[in-house]
């Protein structure tokens, strides 16, 4: 009967394992839409936003030797669903969305790329992003980072409103940091947002997100899409599906597996966050589901450090449930 069930989950693309979840230091500043990067064995939260869609532009390192984070300089453009990925130790931030200059609240597509500097805590502008856009992907392959998906405005508008038409992209751009230049790739065959990707063997996964429009509330659909991109050969190819569909999650990347976990979903009948914890293992082009992460919630910030997946802050509730609930929770799965 075991070698039956485990077959069946196989043919499933999908089989079930398990390591447990822990307890850390609390986040210091709960928000949602917040973003993790690991770098030099620590590990650094961004962004964050407020009420009325006010960037926050935090940024705090966190030190698992000493389980303490500290509060360095903040963001120099405060700014949301920003892209981040590492490079040398360096950190580096691309697109995201900032206020309108006048009038209503909305997200306004930027444009802006930066270097972070942890040890010095010092940031420097680079080269624009060829393609405005808020909420895309970034990672790093080799000496080169992609910039992948997001959304953008539609033709005629001036910003990204559930109100108002905007459109998800499939854009793929190539930085190389020692030019400070940019270059297109081939573009993604299913344009969405608030996705993840990791990296494995040289090559790009994108996973989940939202295809039509960036608001959870809007004409948009939670997808289970993974998608790899291959650098070397520019081309693209699908990929076993995520077993839940859904955004606005947190990844991180250990030993060949992509973890994702938390993220969010509505439609007429409910509003929910995930506690999922799923991981893709590359190589052999299957999912597992792991024991769920004990806090649901999406927008949060995750990243592999000392050999653990840290899950941070982030918002229990759905956009727009008129109740605001940032946890302080930080948990960290040991696979």
């Amino acid at each position: 009967m075991r070698i039956l069930i485990f077959t069946l989950l196989v043919v499933a693309n999908s089989v079930f394992a398990q390591g447990r979840w822990v307890k850390l230091a609390a986040f210091p500043e709960p928000a949602e839409e917040i973003l993790g990067v690991p770098a030099n064995g620590k590990l650094y939260v961004f962004c964050g936003l407020a009420p009325g869609w006010k960037p926050i532009g935090m940024v705090y390192e966190y030190d698992p030797a000493a389980d303490r984070w500290t509060k360095k300089k903040p963001m120099p453009l405060a700014s949301h669903h920003v892209s981040f990925t590492e490079y040398r130790g360096k950190i580096y931030a691309f697109g995201g969305f900032v206020l309108p200059q006048s009038g209503p609240p909305a997200w306004v597509p930027i444009d802006n790329a930066w270097e972070y500097d942890p040890a010095a805590d010092a940031w420097r502008a680079l080269a624009p992003l060829p393609t405005k856009r808020g909420s895309p992907v970034a990672v790093t392959v080799g000496d080169r980072m992609y910039v992948i998906g997001g959304a953008i405005t539609a033709q005629g508008q001036p910003s990204v409103h559930p109100a108002r038409p905007h459109l998800s992209t499939g854009a793929v751009e190539e930085y190389d940091p020692a030019a400070n230049s940019w270059q297109p790739g081939a573009p993604m065959p299913t344009p969405r947002n608030h996705a993840v990707a990791g990296v494995v063997g040289n090559k790009v996964y994108v996973i989940g997100g939202r295809v039509g429009g960036a608001f959870i509330t809007g004409p948009s659909s939670n997808t289970d899409i993974v998608e790899e991109y291959d650098p070397a050969a520019n081309t693209w190819a699908f990929r076993a599906k995520m077993p839940t569909p859904r955004s606005a999650m947190a990844a991180g990347v250990h030993q060949g597996r992509i973890y994702v976990s938390g993220g969010e979903y509505q439609d007429a009948r409910m509003m929910a966050t995930y506690r999922a914890l799923e991981a893709y293992d590359a190589a052999r082009n299957i999912w597992m589901v792991l024991p769920s992460m004990p806090t649901s919630r999406h927008g949060l910030a995750g990243g592999f450090v000392a050999n653990r997946l840290h899950m941070v802050s982030g918002d229990v509730q759905s956009a727009l449930s008129g109740i605001k609930a940032h946890t302080e929770a930080h948990d960290a799965y040991e696979p």
